[in-house]
């Protein structure tokens, strides 16, 4: 397919090494991520490296039904078999074993979770039994001898077919299906705004199920000492503490006697937020047998039963004037929650998707109804956006159809119903309340960079020639830096959504700056220690960054919903904010001067209008550990521990435009060019910006074009590995130009609004508008994703692309 020659692009962000960038200036520099090295040399230590002495090792047998009876399980030939050191089933777990959800709305359903299938499974992948053997392979050919007796039961894993009056009820303590049935929004109001509009514009779309691919797959190792009942849980986790917690009810050990440590992770994309069985159960068995015991996943089990993301079927309509003006929204969505309720389930992918529904726009009425529905595929849960990404979908898929039913330009419709840059902050009818933003100055740079004017020249000839060429945008905006705890309590969390940071000083001047998130790949161990250099005035390199081990740290919520910069950063700086007040104290003793007359500024305290009395910070740390001449009222040591919780969440934004090329006698696309400007508020390292951009995008245009779970009528995955589940390679992602503007969020000290989960947020319906606008000519209307080439083909050929 040919393409017309592109035009010149900004050039990327380009790294700097830190000797290189002077102490003052480290804060918004692209220093080098610290981590690589050991990441890409092979030194990093994952948990299935983690090498205990006496280890045996555990299996795990899965359903191969998705819905039946247990009427039997032997375990007779496996319990006989060479290196086989214990077998468990349901019957043999000595604890209550439910696996809780972290969220609650009034009225859910929340039926036991078993760690071990008792009597029933309820998707294919469920646990039945374990085997603990000497050697990993011969647990794994153990599972082959234990003999099941099912009683098959029908399946449903469509949420709107779950809901019909026939179909096969999942949990014999409920009536139906339903988990919950909520609605934000004015519905009353929005009726009238929908009554009195001169057009409505509707709309159904699917956001399928995806399941996440982390490249490590979920492991974990369990050390138990019996003499003094320390339990040791090595993991791959984004929120340990948060596990210690979990684990600890699930089952019956004290949570100061269990530590949870995860060392390098592999990737998690929120599959590792969640409390599953499976680490219960290795915690468990090296209890019981009084070893270490390991666990990895197979490729395989993380098909069948890591938490999958998305999973809404929804209707969506809008209400627009004949100016363009946008009256009233009305979403009605039932959410796929799978067999069993995960962590987030209740709240983030569902509750926190209502709330995003404004979008950009100053919309007067919004009414959004979600029901959750259980089916019969593993629990669904938190993916990288989490209820953001399916939220700005049907509203930015709403948009664009709005304005071609008023024959408004689809760039000039957004900024005509945008909210204005001096409403901030902006209290929208579906209860969140907008930070700091200025939408056209994203879009603005966005139609800079793509040269709109031109492409949609461009375009029009190519429609003469028999060339198809498209353009799509994403006014995307996003909820991150989960907390506050009220708020977070208001939608039913079990837990504060604080973040707690510590920064200690050595008596050589070194620093160690710990923090309760849990870094898995997003470059913490980098932006934590610019952020503590920048505020102590000391040299980046003296920084060391603690995380992921909930016995360095005494308490954490961990890393998800791009919280860790919003949250942990900010942590962090409040505590070194209390290291130099506390230093100052200690300085203006040595330099016999009135606290109040000592100033700071880059690492050193000197006293105003003699600036040859002063001292540095790191000098003062050494006096503080000494403690020979310190204040009376001053106790030795220099640290501080804080634990932030900000007033509101903080709300990037951005501009996302795809540019395609598409092929209608085939269905294939190609990319013409990707541009993405992003508003993350202040930029603490502008290169894992940049590359955060980049992964968060590759992950939206897999779910635009490639990625699904797909599942047979019975509950069986179809797409149950790498050959049938197509994860885009290298070759199938865009170039990419990125670009910023910068608004601060007023909610945290360093202005930051968090940037890991933009790209996917913005990207799928950025791509699928491009298409759809290079099908015009055709009547295309709507393409389902991913939009594979059969799907475009049909949809350009009258097959099924229209509504």
């Amino acid at each position: 397919m040919a393409t017309e020659e592109r035009q010149s692009r900004p050039e990327g962000v380009r790294t700097v090494d830190a000797d290189d960038v002077d102490a003052a200036d480290i804060l918004g520099s692209a220093v080098e991520r610290r981590e690589d090295p050991s990441l890409l040399t092979g030194d990093a230590e994952y948990t299935d490296d983690i090498q205990l002495p006496e280890t045996a090792h555990m299996a795990i047998l899965r359903s191969q039904y998705a819905h039946a009876r247990i009427e039997d399980i032997d375990t007779a030939a496996a319990e006989d078999s060479d290196g086989v050191v214990a077998v468990y089933t349901a019957e043999d777990i000595d604890v209550s074993g439910s696996v809780p959800t972290a969220w609650e709305i009034d009225g859910m359903a929340e039926p036991a979770h078993p760690l071990l299938a008792d009597g029933r499974v309820r998707y294919q992948g469920d646990a039945l039994a374990v085997v603990v053997a000497e050697e990993r392979y011969q647990a794994h050919d153990a599972l082959d001898l234990i003999d099941v007796d099912y009683d098959r039961l029908d399946a449903v894993v469509d949420p709107g077919d779950a809901l019909d009056d026939d179909a096969p009820v999942l949990h014999d303590d409920e009536a139906d299906n339903t988990v919950f049935d909520w609605d934000i929004g004015d519905a009353e109001e929005t009726d009238e705004a929908f009554a009195g509009a001169d057009n409505v514009v509707e709309l159904d779309v699917t956001n399928q199920l995806l399941i996440p691919n982390a490249m490590e797959p979920r492991a974990a190792v369990a050390d138990y000492n019996p003499s003094d009942d320390e339990l040791t849980v090595h993991m791959t986790s984004q929120n340990p503490h948060v596990h210690r917690l979990l684990m600890s009810g699930v089952i019956d050990h004290p949570e100061h006697k269990l530590r949870i440590n995860a060392p390098d992770v592999g990737g998690g994309f929120g599959s590792k937020i969640h409390h599953y069985p499976d680490e219960a159960l290795v915690a468990l068995a090296a209890k019981d047998i009084e070893r270490p015991i390991k666990w990895t996943a197979t490729r395989t089990e993380t098909y069948l039963t890591d938490a999958q993301g998305r999973g809404h079927e929804t209707h969506g309509e809008v209400a627009v004037d004949d100016d363009g003006t946008i009256q009233g929204l009305r979403i009605d969505t039932k959410a796929n929650l799978g067999a069993y309720l995960s962590t987030f389930a209740p709240a983030v992918p569902t509750y926190l998707y209502g709330t995003l529904t404004s979008g950009q726009y100053a919309i007067p009425a919004i009414h959004c109804e979600v029901t959750g529905v259980f089916t019969n595929v593993p629990p669904v849960d938190a993916y990288r956006g989490a209820g953001r990404p399916e939220a700005s979908f049907i509203v930015e898929r709403l948009v664009n159809r709005a304005a071609k039913a008023v024959d408004m330009d689809p760039a000039e419709f957004r900024r005509h119903n945008f909210v204005d840059p001096d409403d901030f902050p902006y209290a929208t009818p579906v209860a969140v309340e907008y930070d700091s933003g200025d939408y056209e100055k994203t879009l603005d740079r966005a139609l800079e960079m793509v040269d709109y004017e031109a492409f949609r020249e461009r375009q029009e000839q190519a429609r003469e020639d028999g060339r198809y060429l498209g353009i799509g945008f994403s006014c995307y905006i996003e909820a991150c830096g989960l907390a506050p705890s009220e708020i977070a309590g208001a939608l039913g969390a079990r837990a504060g959504l604080w973040e707690s940071g510590l920064v200690r000083f050595t008596p050589t001047g070194t620093v160690r700056a710990m923090c309760g998130t849990s870094g898995h790949g997003q470059g913490h161990d980098t932006t934590y220690a610019q952020v503590v250099a920048n505020e102590l005035g000391i040299d980046y390199d003296d920084v060391e960054v603690v995380e992921g081990d909930t016995d360095a740290i005494p308490q954490g919520m961990g890393t998800y919903g791009s919280r860790s910069a919003a949250v942990g950063a900010s942590a962090l700086v409040k505590s070194a904010e209390k290291v130099v007040d506390k230093a100052k104290t200690i300085a203006a003793h040595q330099l016999e001067a009135d606290p109040e007359d000592v100033e700071f500024d880059e690492g050193e305290f000197h006293v105003a209008g003699a600036p040859d009395r002063s001292m540095g910070i790191q000098d003062v740390a050494l006096e503080a550990y000494l403690a020979h001449d310190i204040p009376d009222d001053v106790e030795p040591g220099l640290e501080a521990t804080s634990f932030f919780d900000p007033d509101n969440f903080v709300f990037p934004f951005g501009t996302h435009v795809a540019m395609v090329e598409v092929d209608p006698r085939t269905g294939e696309i190609e990319f013409e060019n990707y541009v993405a400007v992003d508003d993350v508020g202040n930029q603490i390292n502008p290169k894992i910006v940049e590359g955060q951009i980049h992964g968060g995008v590759a992950q939206g245009v897999g779910q635009a074009l490639y990625e699904g779970a797909e599942y047979d009528e019975n509950g069986q995955l179809l797409t149950g590995s790498m050959q049938d589940y197509a994860v885009p390679k290298s070759f199938h992602i865009p170039e990419m130009e990125t670009d910023s503007t910068t608004t601060p969020s007023p909610v945290n000290p360093l202005g930051v609004k968090g940037v890991g989960e933009a790209g996917t947020i913005a990207s799928p319906q950025a791509v699928v508008n491009a298409v759809v606008d290079a099908l015009e000519p055709f009547g295309v209307e709507h393409i389902e994703m991913p939009m594979t080439n059969e799907r475009v083909w049909e949809a350009a050929s009258g097959e099924g692309g229209a509504d």
